[in-house]
């Protein structure tokens, strides 16, 4: 009982500061240029594609200038190769059953490569993310346009996270990130996790009828990324708790009612830009920067505004029956977060299947560092 009252405490403990608010604010600015560049050119249905794009600059976010650029760029490779594959199914309007198979295979091989070149945040998901949500809107632009939007914002947010080598100028030729070769067992088994959850979570949203069955599959492979069981159990949990009050926050800025920001935005009193749309790209921005904000300190409080900020892009690419949208995007986290789960506790390393690992109170603090 002790070891289960530690484990409820850890859920809600805030893990220190350090540097948060720039890396944060690295994350805003590559969002919101390319964002506002497009919402001005009247495109804003493609903010999706740059969104994806500047999630590169979530990764590496304390390592010196020159080793952040090159994970970034690492990075990137899997943001770019999940936009790409996912308009390209959006294009030949291949969905459903195409989706959960390519999206499950796909997620496995880019599960070996992040493990590889071990990128932070952990794994694939955000690859990922950005396949299932890519193949999921309607392409109004060829897909090479589609792809060129994201790798202009990824390169967008390589110079952002770059920018502050100006102020030294000091570049290292022996300089590292420190290296603990991957075991293949390890890096294999971690593969098979990915393909058995996102399949399994994305087959119970088609089946379940779901129109987003990729939201399962993003969900699934949240708890995947921890550093060990305990870990993985508590990002699943932190998962289902955030983005259902996430939902809630959406639903004050999108609700079809006198009272949500979207509303009021239109009967401000205040000369404003007429079109709603306007509002929900200045929301992305200030939501992905405070997703940044308390992405390593506590995942629970980042989904609270990273749910929003997924919603609002889907939003302003194809936008839906507002309750219809955080219904399905509260039921297909639930149903991924324990596939997920229940996929981590199943397919482990010999050794591991111990009441005390998944209830360990040492276990259950990883690194900062262990990815979002």
């Amino acid at each position: 009982m002790k070891r289960v009252m530690e484990q409820v405490r850890a859920l809600h403990r805030l893990e220190p500061a350090s540097n948060d608010h720039l890396a944060a604010l690295r994350v805003a600015v590559s969002v919101a240029v390319p964002s506002l560049l497009l919402m001005a050119a009247g495109r804003a249905e493609l903010i999706i594609y740059a969104v994806f794009g500047a999630l590169t600059g979530m990764y590496g976010r304390n390592e010196p200038h020159q080793l952040r650029l090159r994970h970034q760029a690492r990075a990137a490779v899997v943001l770019l190769g999940g936009v790409a594959v996912g308009v390209f199914l959006s294009v030949n309007h291949l969905h459903s059953w195409w989706l959960v198979g390519v999206e499950a295979v796909l997620a496995g091989a880019a599960s070996v490569f992040a493990d590889r070149v071990r990128l932070r945040p952990n794994g694939p998901f955000f690859g990922i993310l950005a396949l299932g949500a890519c193949a999921s809107v309607p392409a109004s632009i060829p897909w090479y346009a589609a792809l060129l939007i994201a790798a202009a914002s990824a390169g967008f947010s390589l110079a952002v996270g770059f920018s502050g080598w100006f102020r030294h100028r000091a570049w290292q030729r022996s300089a590292a990130r420190s290296r603990q070769p991957a075991e293949p067992g390890a890096v294999l088994i971690h593969a098979v996790r990915y393909v058995l959850a996102v399949g399994a979570a994305g087959a119970a949203g088609v089946l379940g009828g779901s129109g987003h069955p990729h939201w399962a599959m993003a969900a699934a492979a949240v708890p995947l990324a921890g550093a060990d069981l305990p870990s993985s159990v508590r990002r699943g949990v932190h998962r289902i708790v955030g983005t259902f009050v996430g939902l809630v926050v959406t639903a004050v800025v999108i609700w079809p009612e006198p009272w949500s920001l979207a509303a009021l935005w239109t009967r401000w009193p205040v000369q404003l830009p007429d079109h709603p749309a306007v509002l929900l790209a200045l929301l992305v921005v200030l939501f992905q920067f405070t997703t940044e904000l308390f992405m390593t300190r506590h995942y629970g409080l980042a989904m609270v505004s990273f749910t929003p900020v997924m919603l609002l892009i889907s939003q302003l690419s194809a936008p839906i029956d507002p309750g219809v949208l955080i219904l399905e995007r509260g039921v297909e986290t639930l149903v991924g977060a324990l596939m997920g789960i229940t996929v981590v506790v199943a397919v482990r390393r010999s050794g591991s299947r111990t009441r005390t690992g998944l209830l360990g109170s040492t276990l259950f603090r990883p690194a900062r560092r262990a990815g979002h």
